[in-house]
């Protein structure tokens, strides 16, 4: 309930801007018939979202379900690649940069702490 309501809340606003945009007006009930048509088709989508990856065999939705989802909007597909896209150049980048810390750490020890470290990882290994 309160997510359809968010859903509401959020179409009337777009529809503000497009009534400053356009200079055209939303009566209440058409307001409300774009919320309701938008709520059922976002149960929709969240239903082929989990199939498709039921399908393929997984619990997990992924990237590649969301633009097999999109697929007959080239412009969403498109959109949603280069979101992808983005996310995964900067998820890269962050485990660069945990690598580089890690590496840099390890060598900043002494060795003796180096050998303390091995072993303690060691230990919680086989804990």
């Amino acid at each position: 309930q309160r997510l359809k309501a968010a859903v509401h809340y959020t179409v009337g606003c777009l529809c503000e801007e497009v009534e400053e945009d356009k200079d055209v007006q939303f009566s209440k009930q058409s307001i409300a018939a774009i919320s309701d048509i938008t709520f059922r088709q976002c149960e929709i989508f969240a239903k082929d979202l989990e199939m498709f990856a039921r399908h393929a065999k997984r619990t997990t939705v992924t990237s590649e379900d969301v633009k097999l989802l999109a697929r007959r909007s080239n412009s969403l597909l498109k959109y949603i690649t280069q979101k992808s896209e983005e996310l995964a150049s900067s998820n890269m980048e962050q485990k660069e940069k945990k690598k580089k810390k890690s590496s840099t750490a390890k060598r900043e020890r002494t060795p003796g702490e180096q050998e303390a470290a091995v072993t303690e990882n060691e230990d919680s290994n086989m804990a």
